[in-house]
């Protein structure tokens, strides 16, 4: 390449955009819109159970480009999922109403109203209800990897037992490492 070229590239390359017709440079998406949830609602109108817990998604990973999911739980039984390892995903958990306890690695942790839990990718945790009354727990997974997914479909199982939903789990990138935790 001659030096006179070379040293003209740059001054090329600073108004080539100026040059190219306007939608050689324009993105292809549509804009982005403010979503709205209210209360008591899912964001599309398509509440599930799931565990014992009615389960709202307040945002969706379709919503985000997959870089995170949450879920609005109303737990009016003590129970909650096996020990278990999400691979690719952080998840997190803020406690509205009620206590729970957790299980987080080696660690147990009582948790109540205003607490929040950050469990990292790759370790192993359960939790549960402990109190009386309806609890409520938010959740949130980062990226939203293939929750929403597993949650609707492991919802509509007929056999809700862990057994019964290793497999489905597995497919989703979650493990079962052990049982689910008491109340006690």
């Amino acid at each position: 390449m001659k030096r006179r070229l070379f040293l003209q590239l740059p001054a090329l390359a600073s108004v080539a955009p100026l040059l190219l017709p306007s939608t050689a440079v324009a993105s292809s998406e549509e804009p982005r819109k403010a979503i709205m949830v209210r209360a008591g609602e899912d964001r599309f109108a398509n509440r599930f159970t799931f565990l014992d817990a009615q389960f709202d998604i307040k945002v969706s990973g379709k919503d985000t480009e997959g870089q995170f999911v949450v879920f609005d739980t109303l737990r009016p039984k003590k129970v909650g999922p096996p020990l278990h390892v999400h691979e690719k995903l952080d998840e997190w958990f803020w406690i509205v109403d009620g206590e729970f306890k957790f299980q987080a690695g080696d660690e147990t942790l009582r948790l109540k109203p205003g607490d929040s839990l950050m469990i990292p990718k790759g370790m192993a945790h359960a939790f549960v209800k402990t109190s009386e009354g309806v609890a409520r727990l938010i959740v949130m997974h980062q990226p939203a990897g293939k929750m929403e997914e597993y949650f609707l479909t492991a919802s509509k199982l007929p056999d809700q037992s862990p057994e019964a939903r290793r497999a489905l789990a597995a497919q989703n990138d979650t493990h079962f490492v052990g049982p689910p935790l008491t109340p006690d």
